[in-house]
């Protein structure tokens, strides 16, 4: 089998939180905060710090939706209250924070401020799996590969978690991730039975300086960050994050519900700054020289770039 990963689309939430509502230990940390939680993922559409994605089965299109993952950047407030014993499930606490007005999640103008000075601090949200999904290795890490990706590029101070699933909390120890104590300090889980952690309101993470002092580790690859150098705008960003999955100018223009006129004007922007601040990366030819197949080599060696440099698709101030 082999799933893919897309961004969540307004039309997918009422099908996502299905998903939530069907699953069988994480309905249960919700209680009657399920109900707001349609709502509220709604509202949030389209906010930087808002990150939900959805995993599809990528050979049975017909299959739907088999599970979705959702990511926030929250406020050093909510941090804090994240961070404070007791301890609390992280979903259903956004949920109600949210639904009675209460701010636990960045601005865009934050997300670009602190991407760019200050540092980001990323809470994963949520993520379910379909019931006939749950104990499949190759979706485990296939959410597992997809959080990384999403997340490599941003200027991370912290990234915190929760099990799913306790295999999906073993996995993420052995994969470098931390036990937060009641302290406040990350550890090894020690002599704490995993089921007997995953049973209560508990926090798995890492910083930025237990990262770079546990060299070697798979997660501690978030925390690689370089400056970006073109400084795309953000309607340059999300065309560019839309073609990195794939399709044409006339596919990305459905996607992105702008004019195929406005895509092609797009990327003559996007070529003009890559050739102002990357100049090696695509080298200048005349508009008689540009035929079809060098504007796709041109296309297909800056979304290689990109693929290596997510920093120059996050938000940040100049």
């Amino acid at each position: 089998m082999t799933f893919t990963c897309r961004p969540m689309r307004p039309k997918d939430v009422h099908e996502c939180v299905d998903i939530v509502a069907a699953h069988p230990v994480i309905r249960q940390r919700y209680g009657d905060a399920l109900s707001d939680l349609k709502a509220v993922w709604l509202a949030l559409m389209g906010r930087e710090a808002f990150r939900p994605v959805v995993f599809e089965d990528s050979q049975h299109s017909h299959a739907g939706i088999i599970g979705d993952g959702v990511s926030v950047f929250v406020s050093d407030h909510f941090l804090r209250a994240l961070k404070r014993s007791p301890f609390f499930w992280v979903g259903p606490e956004l949920t109600r924070w949210l639904s009675s007005g209460q701010a636990p999640l960045l601005s865009d103008c934050e997300m670009r401020q602190r991407n760019a000075r200050g540092g980001l601090t990323v809470a994963t949200w949520e993520g379910a799996i379909r019931a006939e999904f749950l104990h499949c290795p190759e979706v485990l890490t296939a959410f597992c590969s997809a959080f990384i990706e999403n997340h490599q590029g941003f200027l991370l101070n912290e990234v915190l978690g929760q099990g799913m699933t306790r295999d999906t909390l073993d996995l993420s120890l052995r994969s470098g991730f931390l036990l937060l104590q009641e302290d406040g300090r990350y550890a090894d889980s020690g002599e704490s039975p995993l089921d007997e952690v995953f049973e209560k309101p508990h926090h798995i993470g890492l910083t930025r300086e237990l990262a770079l002092s546990r060299v070697g580790s798979w997660v501690g690859s978030l925390f690689v960050c370089q400056a970006p150098q073109c400084g795309f705008r953000p309607s340059e960003q999300r065309l560019l994050l839309t073609a990195l999955r794939g399709g044409t100018d006339e596919e990305l223009a459905n996607d992105l519900a702008i004019s195929i006129s406005a895509v092609k004007k797009m990327w003559l922007s996007i070529y003009e700054r890559v050739s102002t601040h990357l100049p090696s990366l695509l080298p200048n030819r005349t508009f008689m020289q540009e035929s079809v197949e060098r504007g796709r080599e041109k296309k297909q060696r800056l979304l290689n770039y990109l693929r290596e440099h997510p920093e120059e698709l996050r938000p940040a101030s100049p």
